[in-house]
């Protein structure tokens, strides 16, 4: 049985409940989810019209009978997320296999595409090759001829795709620091490569927009370059990847980082000017250990600004240029939640030491997603977090249900909070 019991956190006034969950309360869903997994797996070992032979079995994002918006290819980011839910010995082939996938993928067409379509090659999606890299080998204990073969392939991802500074790569644009691109130059597309489309963060203009997201994440591919290097021996490549990670931070502090407001925001380079939209990419900064202390702690207090009864909200208010004629729907924004962003917001503030904020967001999000399941047999793409009774706001394509990166981070958190 679910139950409320009051808490003395920091949000207490605006949250006087936090949600208690028990194993039997989450038993029928994460059965629902472990059968699940067989319907998202593929195997599509050659080029057929547009879809792109891959070697190994691989997950698609979701399977719904008879949806019209079907997927049956691999997506980058996707399946990073995917891949937390599955960290275990009996998923060892699979998830190792999705990792050869996109490092099949880079080494035949010099890029991890959006996904393995050839109308999907002009971009990418968020890099998450590294974080992958070291989730398998930690959880494994895969060996160093292994990992050196594959973070060579991340280390040339990093420097001829996010770091390349011409077509069809143009993504590293000011100061060292890098943009969401597509080959086709248009900003729509290169909001797309974000994964978050679409998103209030850009005004329709992603390609001026260097993302706070992407660049934290090419810091954490800094510092992951210098765990390899460390891990093989090598001291002038662990000492000079961190001074670019070093680099990086300072320059992001620079441009990004707001100390009235407690948060980083994306910069428009194009104005040399901040963006003024508050959203969880900020929050990459916890989850890649860039921030520094006292940054977290403004951070977690700035969680207010999100924090809704039924998780994390992407942005933190309305955003009235949504309801004008015209405009695209933008689903990566209030009152919507992710399970990435709560993924990457809880395992943030576990990294600094913030359990009690952790465990109520974890809780709440698994909390939505439960109440959905239980009334309506599904899990879904994205969910309504400030009303989580109610549908979630519409985007540019159709929503499909029994979503992968919902299922992977509820059993991911259904591991953390409620098995232990």
């Amino acid at each position: 049985m679910v139950v409320f019991r009051k808490t003395r956190d920091f949000a207490h006034k605006l949250f006087p409940y936090k949600v208690v969950l028990t194993a039997d309360d989450t038993k029928v869903a994460r059965d629902y989810i472990a059968a699940y997994w067989s319907r998202l797996e593929r195997f599509h070992p050659k080029d057929d019209e547009s879809q792109l032979g891959l070697p190994k079995p691989y997950l698609v994002p979701a399977f719904e009978e008879g949806h019209e918006f079907d997927f049956n290819e691999l997506y980058y980011w996707d399946s990073y997320f995917m891949v937390q839910g599955l960290l275990d010995k009996n998923h060892k082939e699979l998830t190792l296999g999705i990792l050869e996938n996109l490092v099949h993928m880079f080494e035949r067409f010099k890029i991890i595409p959006n996904a393995s379509r050839t109308y999907l090659m002009g971009r990418s999606q968020p890099p998450f090759l590294t974080s992958l890299i070291f989730d398998l080998y930690d959880t494994y204990k895969m060996d160093k001829r292994w990992l050196k073969r594959v973070i060579s392939v991340a280390e040339a991802e990093y420097n001829m795709v996010w770091m390349g500074t011409t077509k069809p790569n143009a993504r590293q644009v000011y100061q060292g620091l890098s943009r969401y691109y597509d080959i086709n130059y248009l900003n729509d597309l290169a909001e797309a490569e974000s994964g978050w489309d679409m998103n209030p963060r850009f005004g329709r203009q992603a390609l001026h927009f260097l993302p706070v997201d992407l660049n934290t994440l090419l810091y954490k591919y800094e510092m992951d370059f210098s765990r390899a290097a460390e891990i093989f021996g090598d001291e002038s490549k662990v000492l000079e990847w961190q001074e670019k990670a070093a680099t990086r931070k300072s320059v992001m502090d620079k441009l990004m980082w707001n100390d009235l407001k407690g948060m980083y925001f994306d910069f428009d380079y194009t104005k040399e000017k901040r963006g003024t939209v508050n959203s969880l990419a900020a929050y990459y900064a916890l989850w890649t250990g860039m921030a520094d202390e006292q940054q977290a702690a403004r951070l977690v207090k700035s969680l207010k600004r999100f924090e809704v009864r039924g998780g994390v909200a992407t942005t933190d208010a309305p955003i009235l240029s949504k309801f004008v004629p015209g405009n695209l729907p933008m689903q990566w924004a209030y009152p919507n939640g992710w399970a990435p962003l709560h993924f990457i917001v809880v395992e943030g503030l576990e990294r600094y030491g913030y359990h009690q904020e952790a465990r109520r967001i974890a809780l709440k999000w698994l909390k939505t997603n439960l109440d959905w399941f239980n009334a309506h047999g599904v899990f879904l793409e994205k969910y309504n977090v400030a009303s989580p009774g109610n549908p979630p706001a519409r985007g540019v394509y159709p929503s499909l249900t029994g979503f992968g990166w919902t299922n992977a981070v509820f059993e991911h958190f259904c591991q953390k909070y409620i098995d232990k």
